[in-house]
């Protein structure tokens, strides 16, 4: 019997962002910025909620998770980006690049049922503000926060060993977790009297709602456009923003539009520099 011809895939051509060389160092320059802006950023959230203890509730343990994760999927990706700027012979081999991929599905479907689960605490806080602390106990964050690496890590296995599209369920599922619990959230601060009062428990979910914004729509743009009017360009632009700029974002997003976070951080400063 003859054999037939057969090939093994051992690596693959990135095409990077541009061909144009005289952009590879502006561009490389640039996302080594918002690659360090996020770092600083992730940490800094991450260690200001653990030093300060006026932070230590459900609602900024989830913030912590989500900062972590925000850092995890940006530094699967950022270097290896940042090295294909400065390199002749932009390859990654085959194992390389299914670990990257794994690596990275990981923590991009955690970060989607991370909001979720930021989403039902919100619920919980406005809709049930006197069961609050009962609801979401530190034995509640703690098997949440499991449970959202599980469904990564599930998510990210099948999706890669299986090579299945299962991106659609891990957008679906968790915005439906979202939405339900804003309807109730929405429905809870309408039956406030006071303009103060909606006012104030409109501003608790401010930030949330800003983050879900951004995260779920780059990745609607970026999956759920029909093939037909999907661009190549599009695709680099909207990956190049949840992979890379969101996560950035996320940060600027609960500090700046936070009193309590902001709070903490003036009261660490002070603390620094007078000790």
């Amino acid at each position: 019997m003859e054999k037939g011809n057969s090939s093994t895939v051992t690596e693959f051509i990135l095409a990077g962002l541009t061909e144009k060389p005289e952009l590879q160092l502006p561009l490389f320059l640039l996302f080594l910025g918002i690659y360090v802006f996020t770092v600083v950023g992730n940490l800094g959230m991450i260690i200001l909620i653990g030093l300060s203890s006026p932070l230590h509730t459900p609602m900024y343990y989830l913030l912590s998770s989500l900062s972590f994760i925000d850092l995890s999927y940006s530094t699967v990706i950022t270097p290896k980006m940042l090295g294909s700027f400065v390199t002749e012979k932009n390859i990654i081999s085959y194992p390389e690049c299914m670990i990257q991929l794994y690596f990275f599905l990981v923590f991009v479907i955690s970060e989607c049922h991370m909001l979720a689960a930021m989403a039902y605490d919100r619920y919980v806080a406005i809709c049930s503000p006197l069961l609050y602390h009962v609801t979401m106990s530190a034995q509640v964050c703690c098997c949440m926060v499991a449970g959202v690496y599980s469904m990564g890590l599930v998510g990210a296995t099948a999706h890669t060993v299986c090579m299945l599209r299962l991106i659609a369920f891990n957008i679906f599922l968790p915005t439906l977790t979202i939405l339900s619990s804003y309807i109730f959230i929405i429905a809870s601060i309408l039956r406030i009297r006071s303009a103060e009062g909606r006012s104030k428990a409109f501003s608790t979910c401010s930030s949330h709602i800003s983050a879900v914004a951004l995260f779920f729509g780059s990745l609607a743009f970026m999956y759920l456009q029909p093939s037909s009017v999907n661009s190549v360009h599009q695709g680099i632009v909207s990956s190049v923003f949840y992979t890379i700029v969101v996560p950035m974002l996320n940060p600027l997003i609960y500090s700046l539009r936070n009193k309590d976070v902001k709070t903490a951080l003036k009261s660490s400063l002070i603390t620094k520099i007078y000790c």
